[in-house]
């Protein structure tokens, strides 16, 4: 497997988001003493924090994939199923995380820029970014390269 492209977005405001709340949770809890749905809240923000802290893209020789935090949550795009791309900026109430929207599924930490590709089958999905024309760029020569490769 060879990468041709690999880029990690950081969500930093995620990151702040959770971890005050991590602290906010933690400090009652130091002054009220323990509550078991505190304590789940903690938990939960934590996990949160640890699964949508980054988006990693990665495009090898046949398939694009994402994968949020350390991998747990991942999805891949074979490259040949995918039809075109285009960079696009959704409005601020598309929020971050993996949400269904107008235009698809969005995949997003921070920001609100993306690459929409669109999928052979009509479906189409949003790929969250800090570049975007880079990304779209290497989308772009990764269908190319596939389709000389298949002629």
């Amino acid at each position: 497997m060879i990468k041709q492209y690999q880029h990690i977005q950081i969500g930093y405001l995620m990151i702040t988001v959770y971890t005050l709340g991590i602290l906010f949770i933690a400090w009652l809890m130091a002054i009220y003493g323990f509550n078991w749905i505190a304590f789940v809240v903690l938990i939960i923000l934590g996990v949160c924090l640890v699964l949508f802290a980054t988006l990693t893209v990665v495009i090898d020789e046949d398939v694009l994939e994402i994968r949020f935090g350390p991998g747990v949550i991942r999805k891949k795009f074979p490259l040949k199923d995918i039809e075109s791309c285009r960079v696009v900026k959704n409005p601020w109430y598309y929020g971050w995380g993996i949400r269904l929207t107008p235009h698809g599924w969005l995949y997003n930490v921070s920001g609100f820029h993306a690459v929409e590709i669109k999928m052979k089958t009509g479906k189409k999905y949003r790929i969250g970014t800090d570049v975007p024309n880079d990304l779209e760029k290497t989308i772009k020569q990764s269908i190319e390269m596939r389709q000389s490769d298949s002629v």
